[in-house]
């Protein structure tokens, strides 16, 4: 696991994307959150003629816990709901990325007061990206 200073965080998956975006949607469903979108930008490539490795992206969350921190910071309805990207590399091999959502808080300037329900959402995040890797 890498951390950039931009709060990206990025995982190398055990499986390949499509099997690693799959394990990410049933553990974002299996800790009760909402998934909002799921994209396969490969194959909105492909759909224009163009080519691209599998890249996917998975938008999701809990509106009990988001809706308050866009109440306190509207800029940060930005970034939420939280996102995560799943891209293959060669050799079948796949990596999982995602903003941490403690980054975020300070990005939107929450106040510390939103924090434990902002900890609670990258222990979250942290927790569906570690089962989708294996």
């Amino acid at each position: 696991m890498t951390t950039d200073p931009e709060g990206l965080v990025t995982l190398e998956s055990r499986t390949d994307a499509a099997q690693t975006f799959e394990r990410l949607v049933k553990a974002v469903q299996s800790h009760g959150m909402t998934v909002f979108a799921r994209i396969d930008q490969a194959q909105a490539a492909t759909d224009v003629g163009l080519t691209l490795r599998p890249t996917f992206v998975l938008l999701f969350g809990n509106p009990k816990a988001g809706t308050p921190l866009m109440q306190a910071a509207p800029s940060i309805a930005i970034d939420l709901p939280l996102k995560v990207l799943v891209w293959g590399e060669p050799g079948a091999s796949a990596r999982l990325a995602y903003v941490d959502p403690i980054w975020l808080a300070r990005r939107h300037g929450l106040d510390p007061d939103h924090y434990p329900v902002v900890k609670a959402m990258a222990q979250g995040v942290a927790a569906v990206a570690g089962e989708a890797v294996g």
